[in-house]
């Protein structure tokens, strides 16, 4: 995999992800799974990114709706309303900081776009909103692709594929399509880990990560502190660190070149570890 097919274009900055790379999670949301009403004020989204920012994050990724099994959806009016004033914070206060939102609605991506943010992350990989492949073509920017089984509210009902990686592979092959199409060459494949997807389907992705390398796209990995962990090991998200790491070791030596991480330090800690075994193995 080349340097140019590695790097995507954030407003004018490279950002080369052939070496791996963190993205720390912000939610604005009250009902987020792990970290819920956390983060309310401009004063704790300012310090909690400085915290990110800090220990190494390279992307800053700030969603206003809540994406967990089972939850619901808010309409477009109260997204806007809790994302704009975080986006807007944000960008006066780090201007050289890549940020992303994680965001489904074209309107939503088009409006945070307008207001200095450079990632769009679609949960839905542009099937909730016919609309959003012709918004990212507009706006120009990154698009983060990911995989999912159906909406949030429903998506862990008895999700069912003819065959898990295969039936991935398919669909990003015909979104892929669609959007390089409309002109759009830099996008991040995200296959969705817990939307749609049982235990085990959740751990076969992470065996066969791998797979997704035949895209020649850079591969981002979501697994912090989600139900892979807390049902496996009888756990509760706040349990759910060091197991969290362990993932995040085994998702990077099978091809991840991005994390999404609530824990940027430790994130950070298995990307020098595995770059250095691997910087060994090549010698």
């Amino acid at each position: 995999m080349n340097n140019r097919e590695m790097t995507i274009n954030c407003g004018g900055f490279l950002l080369n992800l052939s070496t791996p790379r963190v993205m720390g999670i912000l939610n604005i949301t009250p009902d987020s799974f792990y970290d819920g009403g956390q983060y309310k004020t401009e004063k704790q989204w300012l310090e909690q990114t400085e915290k990110m920012i800090s220990e190494g994050a390279s992307i800053i990724d700030i969603g206003a709706l809540s994406t967990r099994p089972g939850s619901k959806e808010i309409d477009e009016k109260e997204e806007l309303s809790r994302i704009l004033p975080a986006v807007k914070t944000i960008v006066r206060h780090f201007p050289k900081t890549i940020i992303s939102v994680d965001t489904w609605r074209a309107t939503v991506a088009k409006n945070v776009i307008g207001e200095g943010a450079h990632i769009i992350n679609d949960i839905s990989g542009g099937l909730f909103d016919a609309q959003m492949f012709a918004a990212i073509a507009e706006l120009n920017v990154p698009y983060i692709m990911m995989h999912t089984n159906g909406k949030p509210d429903t998506m862990q009902q008895d999700p069912q594929y003819k065959h898990l990686i295969l039936d991935l592979i398919d669909f990003f092959s015909n979104q892929l399509a669609a959007l390089r199409q409309l002109g759009v060459h830099d996008v991040i494949l995200d296959p969705g880990f817990g939307f749609g997807k049982t235990l085990d389907h959740n751990y076969q992705l992470l065996a066969n990560l791998s797979s997704f390398q035949l895209f020649e796209l850079p591969i981002l990995v979501g697994v912090s502190r989600k139900s892979m962990v807390q049902k496996l090991l009888n756990t509760s998200a706040k349990e759910s660190l060091n197991a969290t790491t362990i993932l995040h070791t085994i998702a990077l030596q099978n091809g991840a070149n991005l994390l999404r991480v609530h824990d940027v330090k430790q994130a950070m800690e298995a990307i020098t570890i595995v770059n250095k075994m691997n910087q060994i193995l090549a010698i």
